[in-house]
């Protein structure tokens, strides 16, 4: 496929999953591995677009307000590190693990998205620490955000995928965050993520800068965009946008693994 077409694919594609605080690493891979990219060096590519197009949203978010930097904190640095092991060992494994895994991962958040949140947690345990957001208060369970996180970081660094296609429902469903907090906050982790992600593929010794620059431009472009479009979004949309998003990314690569 040309490159100048890819590259606009990408950009359409950093619009709709910037809105939602997942970057859209998922569909970078898919896109990639139908055009005839082995799935490797897809991830790789992938995590690099994520990084560049993520990072400029987040620049948006923040200046909105739009994410927690106490929480954020906390859980990039587990995420960081889980992702970059993620994206060295990825190469290890066949190209057919991968597609499956990344289809079941992509199946199962959007799931956990169509729930109902949890009630909310009183903060009278040591693992359950409460969080603030302006005049809303939530509550983190660690015993259930650690090992959620490092295996969405994990699997989002071997498989090329962004870690907010878990986070964004992990934030909703068992913290009660705010829409636009989870995106904000997500978006920032993603970026984090991605980059781990992206360096264990290069320490791995795959990557592409020529096939990969035009295409993190269009990223970068789209992110921009995307991340302006959800400001302005109410959040009941940003969650139906998330969810058919994600059943449709894991449908089309169940289809391309077989």
């Amino acid at each position: 496929m040309n490159e100048f077409i890819l590259a606009v694919i990408i950009m359409v594609i950093a619009f709709l999953m910037t809105m939602t605080g997942r970057g859209g690493g998922n569909f970078y891979v898919l896109t990639l591995v139908i055009s005839g990219v082995g799935i490797n060096l897809s991830a790789s590519i992938g995590q690099f677009i994520l990084m560049c197009s993520s990072l400029m949203a987040a620049i948006l978010f923040s200046k909105q307000k739009m994410n927690h930097w106490q929480l954020t904190l906390i859980l990039g640095v587990m995420l960081f590190f889980s992702s970059l092991a993620g994206g060295y060992f990825g190469n290890y494994f066949n190209e057919r693990f991968l597609k499956i895994t990344f289809a079941v991962v992509m199946f199962l958040a959007a799931m956990l998205m169509l729930r109902k949140p949890s009630r909310k947690l009183k903060s009278d345990r040591k693992w359950v620490i409460m969080f603030k957001s302006g005049d809303q208060v939530f509550h983190v369970n660690f015993l259930i955000t650690v090992p959620v996180v490092l295996f969405a970081g994990f699997v989002s660094g071997m498989v090329g995928v962004s870690g907010g296609s878990f986070l964004v429902p992990l934030m909703l469903l068992t913290m009660n965050v705010p829409m636009h907090v989870a995106v904000g906050s997500t978006t920032v982790l993603v970026s984090l993520s991605a980059a781990a992600g992206f360096m264990g593929h290069w320490g791995a010794g795959v990557f592409d800068w020529h096939l990969a620059i035009p295409l993190a431009i269009g990223g970068v472009i789209g992110g921009y965009a995307g991340a302006k479009m959800a400001i302005k979004s109410k959040p009941k949309n940003l969650k139906y946008l998330f969810v058919g998003t994600q059943i449709l990314a894991s449908v089309l690569m169940i289809v391309n693994a077989l």
